[in-house]
Parts: structure tokens; C-alpha cells; sequence
């Protein structure tokens, strides 16, 4: 008898699952991303670090799994198949040639008696037709259990090859599933019209041992995750936490704090990062204090200049409201010099005066003298001090009182009122209303001062409040000094409030004041605050 020869059924040896699943549409792309945008870095080096380990050992375990069950079973088949295969020729050779049933039993059970654990069935046809097929066991292999496949292929008679043992029939085999137990099921025919032999072998040992290999290689698999979270956790710590004090160093930086350093430790990427952000922090901090310097150095100056030039114009003031008053008197080709030089210095008093209270707000000394005030009273009041009564309209409701301080009220009132006046024209509108408002004392007062020009130019907008800012480059001198409303806007920050710009989609340019209501301070007083003079657009 030739070696034996195998074949298996795919369909024999494949579970009976379900064959559709649920069905379910696939994960979109922007939904994992928007999963993965939020998870911070060390999150996502575990997240790696365990997708990779998962991978590396299923793959290594899924291999080594397969080519153990591979080795086992075929040396479990092996050893069967060779055993039934040298049972079956000795066996049949001592039979006669038309054996009875009785005999083909007798052998049967003789041969079952192996020490590989198999169940035997040996069929002969009789010369009269009479089929006579006998198992070593018929409560465990019976005839009916053999599949028609490995029958059909026993029964096949092969031509004979060029090896002088080349044989016309061949040991088949097949492995099968019944109930939930694997079978190896192997035939073979002995000689041309002798007794056919069938063997059934379990192969539930090997199974059990491939469960048990299963549930080793699972378990290692899950250790090995569990020791790639704790080494990304590692691996995360060491990386994360020189990053970590880069970040709080920066954020230390962007405080103020411009002496922040930090230690360098090895020759990495990270140490030579933290040499990077040591060189720039030191060129920060020599950067800005350069700066600082310069701009105490301009401050100095224009608080000295402001002052130096406050004795000479009180003198050239006085000077010129005499010859203001004598203009009638004057020759008529001397007035109109006299009426510029007297507009000209009223300017340029003003102008000291802005630069003053600039000034005192750059140094931080700008002082506060809080009183109760009627914001009715205080816009009527503004208006008929400066003669603008027939050029603006109030709507304000009387009793909306406010813990302000009046002078510095006026001063922004009259920097918007008379900057609408200029630029917008008359009919200016005064608004006054009440708001709620975040701010402690639980409302806020809201002054809004709209005119009836063209509004304020896109590019202008954003720019309105800068100081010495002018719409126009080609008309750098104008009445104004380009201080008040940068003044007003410091006046109302002072208070707590704010000011914006806006244009009306009806026309027009609209300034919204809004202030608190405030309530009364123990510092607060008339006496307690130093008494400024008043600064005017």
C-alpha cells in the first residue's frame, strides 16, 4: 500500500455560524477625528502604544496558534491514519476471500483494539450482491456516518505510476464535526474487490489542547496590553514631563514673569528645545526691558515737557486774552493775525492740558472723586456750558443717579458730544437709559451720542481711539489735538465702563458710553482726591 493520501473538506471542518451579521454603516472619518482632536497627548501615546502592542501580539499569537494546531492535528491524523493504515493490511490479509459478517466483526473489533483509539468498519460486497458491513462499535461509527465524498473517492480506482509500488487505491481522509466533537474519518480499500475499511478517531484531545494553547496565547495577549499602557504611561511621563515645564514656563513668560528659565538636562530634542526657549526668553527679556526704558524715558519727557510748557503758556494765555480784547482797537490788517495767534494758542493750551492728563494716566496717578450724580442733570449741564443746547437733542429720563466722578464724567461727555458735532453735524442725539450689566453693583448706565453725518470709514473704525490719530494723512493739522477721545476712553476704564464705536445702518456714527452704577466708598470724597484741572476737547 502506497503512502496515504488526504484530503480535506473545507466545508467539514468550518463552524455553522450565523452568515450575516448585523449590519451597521461604517465609522466616518471626521467622527473619529473629532473623537481624537479632544484626547490630550498622553492619551494618545497610550492609545498608540496599546493599538501597536494589541497588534503585534494578536499577530503573533494568531500565528503561533495556527501553526500549532496545524502541527497537532496533522500528527494526531498522522499517527491514526498510519496505525488503521498497518492494522487494516495485516488484518485483511488474514481474512479469506469471501469473508461472512461474523468475520469482518471479529476483525473490526480486532482492530479497534488500537492503541491510537479509533472505531472500525470493514464492508464487503458478497459474489451474490449481499452487502455485508460490520463496525467495531455501531452505537459510535456506523456505515451512514462515512460522508459520500470519502466513500466515492476509496472506491476510485487510480492508474498505476511508474513506481513499481505504486498502488490503484489510496487511504483517503476527512476531518468532520458532529455535534460539537471534531472526527477524523479515513478509508482506504485493501485490494480490487476485497473488504473496504473505515476508521472514526476523535480528535476532542487535540481540541481540548488547542482550547487550552487559545485561552495561554489570550492571556499573554492581554498581559502584553497591559504592559504597553504601563510602558506608554512611562514612556508619556519621561516625554510629557520636561513639556510640561516648558508649558508652565511659557505660561509663567507670557505673565510677566521675564526671568523664567529652565535647568537643560542631556543632548535630546527636548534639552535642545529648552536651550531654545532660554535664548528666547533672555532676548525677551533684554527686548522688553529696552522698551521699557524707551517708553519711561518718553514719558518723563512729555510729563517734563507738559509741565515745562505749563508756566509760558499761562504767561502767553493771559497775554493774548488782552489783545484779544483790544482786537477792536487794532488795525484792521493786524486782527486777523491777532484772532489766529489767539485761536492758536488756545490750542496749543489745550493740547498741554491733554498731554498732562495723558500723563497721569501712563504714571497710574490719575485719582478718582466720586460723588452721586444725576446723569440728566450732568449732560444738560455739559451741553449748556459749551453753548451747545440748540445743536443737541436729550433723551434722558430724570432720577438715573450714579456714584461717578463729575469731572471726569463732563470731560468724556464732551469729547463725544463735541467729536459728533465736528465730524457728524448737528442735530446730535444724547441717549441715556439703563442697562443690567455683569458688574457688582447689578446695572449699568448707558449714554449713547449718535450724529447725523456720514459715519465713521471701515478702516477708521478700529482706530478711533488711539491717540494722535487722525482719519486723514494728507490734513495732519485740524482743531484737534487727536487726544480726546483716547482721554475719554481712559476717563471711562477709570470708572470701570467702556466705550464703542459703531456705525448706524440708518446713517451716521453712534458712541456707546456704558458705566456703572457703582456704590459709595469709605475712601471716597471731595477732600480725599487731588483737585485736577479740567481738560476740554
Amino acid at each position: 500500500m502506497t503512502p496515504a493520501a488526504g484530503r480535506e473538506d473545507a466545508a467539514a471542518d468550518r463552524g455553522n455560524g450565523p452568515e450575516d451579521g448585523p449590519r451597521g454603516g461604517p465609522v466616518r472619518g471626521g467622527r473619529l477625528r473629532a473623537l481624537w482632536r479632544p484626547a490630550g497627548l498622553r492619551m494618545r501615546l497610550v492609545v498608540v502604544f496599546a493599538l501597536v502592542a494589541l497588534l503585534a501580539a494578536v499577530s503573533v499569537s494568531g500565528i503561533a496558534y495556527w501553526l500549532n494546531r496545524d502541527a497537532v492535528l496533522t500528527r494526531a491524523q498522522n499517527a491514526a491514519l498510519k496505525d488503521f493504515r498497518k492494522s487494516l493490511g495485516d488484518h485483511s490479509g488474514r481474512l479469506p476471500e469471501n469473508p461472512s459478517c461474523a468475520q469482518l466483526r471479529a476483525t473490526a473489533a480486532a482492530m479497534a483494539r488500537s492503541t491510537q483509539n479509533y472505531q472500525v468498519v470493514l464492508v464487503d460486497d458478497s459474489p451474490s450482491g449481499e452487502r455485508c458491513a460490520e463496525a467495531s462499535d455501531p452505537s459510535v461509527f456506523r456505515l451512514e456516518m462515512v460522508p459520500a465524498s470519502l466513500t466515492e473517492a476509496v472506491h476510485q480506482r487510480r492508474d498505476e505510476g511508474p513506481d513499481d509500488d505504486a498502488a490503484p487505491y489510496h487511504l483517503y481522509w476527512q476531518r468532520v464535526v458532529r455535534g460539537d466533537d471534531p472526527y477524523l474519518i479515513g478509508g482506504a480499500q485493501v485490494i480490487e474487490e476485497g473488504p473496504t475499511g473505515y476508521m472514526l478517531a476523535s480528535l476532542a484531545p487535540e481540541r481540548d489542547d488547542l482550547n487550552s494553547l487559545a485561552w495561554s496565547l489570550g492571556i499573554a495577549t492581554m498581559l502584553a496590553l497591559v504592559g504597553s499602557v504601563l510602558l506608554a504611561q512611562a514612556a508619556a511621563a519621561t516625554v510629557l514631563r520636561p513639556v510640561q515645564r516648558l508649558s508652565n514656563a511659557a505660561r509663567a513668560l507670557g505673565q510677566g514673569e521675564l526671568e523664567t528659565r529652565l535647568p537643560v538636562r542631556g543632548s535630546d530634542e527636548l534639552a535642545e528645545l529648552t536651550r531654545t526657549f532660554n535664548g528666547t526668553a533672555e532676548a525677551l527679556e533684554q527686548r522688553v526691558a529696552d522698551l521699557s526704558a524707551r517708553e519711561a524715558a518718553s514719558r518723563r519727557f512729555v510729563a517734563d515737557m507738559s509741565h515745562e510748557l505749563r508756566t509760558p503758556m499761562t504767561a502767553i494765555t493771559a497775554m493774548t486774552e488782552v489783545l484779544e480784547d483790544e482786537v477792536d482797537n487794532l488795525d484792521p490788517m493786524i486782527a486777523p493775525a491777532v484772532q489766529l495767534v489767539v485761536s492758536e494758542t488756545r490750542r496749543l493750551n489745550n493740547l498741554v492740558e491733554n498731554l498732562m492728563e495723558v500723563t497721569r494716566f501712563d504714571a497710574g496717578t490719575a485719582r478718582m472723586v466720586r460723588d452721586d450724580v444725576d446723569i440728566a442733570d450732568q449732560v444738560t449741564a455739559c451741553i449748556d456750558a459749551r453753548a451747545w443746547l440748540d445743536a443737541v437733542e436729550l433723551d434722558a429720563e430724570r432720577g438715573i443717579v450714579a456714584r461717578l466722578d463729575p469731572r471726569r464724567l463732563d470731560v468724556i461727555l464732551a469729547n463725544l458730544i463735541g467729536n459728533a458735532l465736528k465730524h457728524g453735524g448737528s442735530p446730535v442725539r444724547v441717549r441715556i437709559r439703563e442697562s443690567g450689566g455683569t458688574h457688582e453693583a447689578g446695572d449699568q448706565v448707558v449714554i449713547e451720542v449718535a450724529d447725523r453725518g456720514p459715519g465713521i470709514p471701515q478702516d477708521v473704525l478700529p482706530h478711533v481711539f488711539d491717540r494722535f490719530y487722525k482719519a486723514s494723512a494728507s490734513r495732519p493739522r485740524s482743531e484737534g489735538s487727536g487726544l480726546g477721545l483716547s482721554i475719554a476712553l481712559e476717563n471711562a476704564h477709570l470708572h470701570g465702563g467702556d466705550i464703542t464705536a459703531r456705525n448706524d445702518p440708518e446713517g451716521g456714527a453712534v458712541f456707546t458710553l456704558r458705566l456703572p452704577r457703582g456704590t459709595r466708598h469709605p475712601e471716597d470724597g471731595p477732600a480725599a482726591a487731588e483737585n485736577e484741572e479740567r481738560g476740554e476737547p
